[in-house]
């Protein structure tokens, strides 16, 4: 009986290379979900509330600290005119933006786009309705007081923008898609090489 003739075991070049390319994307899983953007923990005052009056400013909460340049926050009232007066204000993680006095008593829209802390920008809205116009009584807490927590957990969840990063979501996916492909077809060329 004849002998059989020694297996080649050296990998083909392409196999390795898929290889690599499965290990890169394997890597890439835990950057894509480093990138995700920062999420709206709360508002005040908290989206859908009624307050006494128009607050002389309204506040936002992030999970991380924003940046200023290139964010903007828009106030609403029902005929569309803009109460917001200067420039976003941003401490920390706490954002900021003065109304202009004067402000009447109605349902108000805040319009906010904000530069999350990976540089790119986020949006979304929330409204609140004051029954009484600006200054008649105190302005609205603060977003870093303690009692508001269960309003801005709800806030949160409605506030748009602020909950689920679902594009690092489907980058996420779409890399482990294409690791398993890869891996696929690497494992079927490394079967092909062994069996020559």
């Amino acid at each position: 009986m004849a002998p059989h003739a020694p297996r080649n075991h050296h990998r083909h070049p392409l196999a390795t290379a898929l290889l690599s390319a499965l290990t890169l994307a394997m890597l890439m899983l835990p950057a894509a979900a480093a990138q995700a953007h920062d999420v709206l923990e709360g508002t005040s005052p908290a989206n859908g509330s009624t307050v006494a009056s128009v607050p002389a400013s309204i506040g936002m909460t992030f999970d991380h600290t924003p940046i200023a340049i290139g964010s903007e926050i828009l106030v609403k009232d029902a005929r569309g005119s803009n109460w917001a007066s200067g420039a976003v204000n941003i401490v920390d993680n706490h954002v900021t933006q003065a109304l202009k006095p004067g402000a009447p008593a109605g349902t108000y829209t805040v319009e906010w786009r904000i530069v999350s802390s990976d540089s790119h920008p986020i949006e979304g809205t929330f409204t609140f309705t004051a029954r009484g116009p600006a200054g008649i009584s105190a302005p609205a807490a603060g977003p870093g007081t303690p009692a508001s927590a269960q309003s801005t957990a709800v806030a949160a969840a409605a506030a748009g923008g602020g909950g689920i990063p679902w594009g690092v979501v489907g980058l996420g996916a779409g890399v482990l898609l294409v690791a398993i492909a890869l891996l696929w077809a690497a494992r079927r060329l490394i079967a092909r090489t062994d069996g020559d």
